[in-house]
């Protein structure tokens, strides 16, 4: 696609990685990771949503090529992280170690840790493990790990989208449906392709049917790709049925570890996935952080708002920083 057709044009462009490679991390997991932009710049670290959703191109181009050193990695399981969507060994305090273990492989002092969705989740709780290594935050589509945001997904998005829920859910045995957690963790983790790749191709719609403002063809494309549909559907509700690995409301409760830095928030009025409170709910207790409620975005980085906003959120940083 040619910039002057590129409906994200407002973006930076697209680079290539210049330096990129696996990581040993333990527990059988081998991470990839990769980096492009200025050498000497300020170090970003971009951590990917799902969980096992993988860094798609796109991220880079919120990024000053000039100004930034960009570096994202592959979350165990996920993308072209071995073995592929694996959950022995795989939790956030993992996940955790992984990016403490990526800085200092790379010698980075101090990083501004960026997320989307999970990412967010991940980078909040990476930046309470480790405030040393952080410059700040930029946040988008927000969820906080707590019970009431798997809830919502699992539950709430049925009264917007009854229709995509109800095909959700016919992918399960009857006796399964009262709870599609347990019941679409099963499925996932059984060793029969016959029985986890419907399960995967479900739980895989269903997010993209309620992701958008309108369907992406090219991610429904990717969701018949089973390298990327089975990661995504079973480290999804592996974490899931874990609770994210974290206490109840513990980004919440440790924040006062990070408040001093400057973080940016940017949320979507009409975000099913993460709805607005969770954003909301984190700018208050952050002083000094930023946000901005896009009016008519959802969750996919893909409308032009949504980027829009991300991209302010990033420039707001970098002229913090």
């Amino acid at each position: 696609m040619t910039r002057d057709k590129d409906p994200l044009a407002f973006l930076y462009p697209e680079i290539e990685p210049d330096a990129s490679g696996y990581l040993d991390v333990g527990d059988g997991h081998q991470v990839w990771w990769e980096a492009c932009g200025n050498p000497t710049g300020v170090p970003v670290i971009y951590l990917h949503g799902g969980p096992g959703g993988a860094t798609r191109p796109l991220a880079c181009r919120f990024f000053d090529p000039s100004h930034f050193r960009y570096v994202t990695m592959h979350q165990r399981g996920c993308g072209q992280s071995t073995p592929l969507a694996e959950t022995h060994g795989n939790a956030t305090q993992a996940l955790i170690a992984d990016i403490e273990r990526l800085r200092n492989h790379l010698g980075i002092a101090r990083w501004l840790v960026v997320g989307g969705s999970w990412g967010t989740a991940l980078g909040l709780a990476y930046g309470e493990s480790h405030p040393e290594a952080c410059l700040g935050f930029v946040l988008a589509g927000v969820t906080l790990g707590r019970d009431v945001d798997r809830h919502w997904w699992w539950h709430g998005t049925a009264k917007l989208f009854p229709e995509a829920f109800d095909a959700l859910i016919s992918a399960l045995p009857e006796k399964s449906r009262n709870n599609p957690v347990t019941g679409f963790h099963a499925q996932l983790m059984d060793p029969n392709p016959a029985i986890h790749l419907p399960a995967a191709r479900a739980v895989c719609m269903f997010s993209a049917a309620t992701v958008g403002l309108s369907p992406d063809p090219a991610l429904l494309e990717r969701y018949k790709n089973p390298d990327y549909a089975l990661p995504l559907a079973r480290l999804f509700l592996h974490y899931s049925v874990n609770r994210h690995f974290l206490r109840s409301n513990q980004l919440l409760d440790e924040l006062s570890r990070i408040r001093h830095l400057p973080c940016a928030i940017q949320s979507s009025r009409y975000d099913v996935t993460t709805p607005p409170e969770a954003a909301w709910t984190l700018h208050k207790s952050w002083p000094g952080s930023t946000i901005d409620i896009v009016r008519d975005g959802a969750h996919s980085p893909t409308d032009p708002s949504v980027a829009r906003a991300m991209l302010n959120a990033v420039e707001t940083i970098k002229e913090q920083l």
